[in-house]
């Protein structure tokens, strides 16, 4: 005779396949455009903050944290002074 799922069995089932499409909806979502220059935004601002320069072991050297913020803020300036010789150069 065949096994026929309890309401209990149902309900358990339902809401697996109710999490597992909130979770693919969250990860599939097109980001708004409040919340993707928030986004963009942020992760400008660890870059210039040099979040990624931790080590293999986790350790922070102070020497490399203040030598990645110097260069991308030097970077910064040499695209914006770019920016503007062109535009004085070519559009103007």
């Amino acid at each position: 005779m065949a096994e026929h799922p309890t309401a209990n069995d149902r309900d358990e089932a339902r809401r697996r396949e109710a999490l597992d499409t909130l979770d693919r909806l969250r990860r599939d979502r097109a980001p708004l455009a409040g919340s993707g220059l928030v986004d963009a935004a942020l992760r400008a601002g660890r870059h210039f903050a040099a979040a990624d320069a931790v080590g293999p072991d986790g350790a922070r050297d102070p020497i490399e944290l203040w030598g990645r913020r110097i260069g991308r803020a030097l970077s910064l300036l040499a695209v914006i002074a770019l920016a503007i010789y062109l535009y004085l150069t070519y559009l103007r």
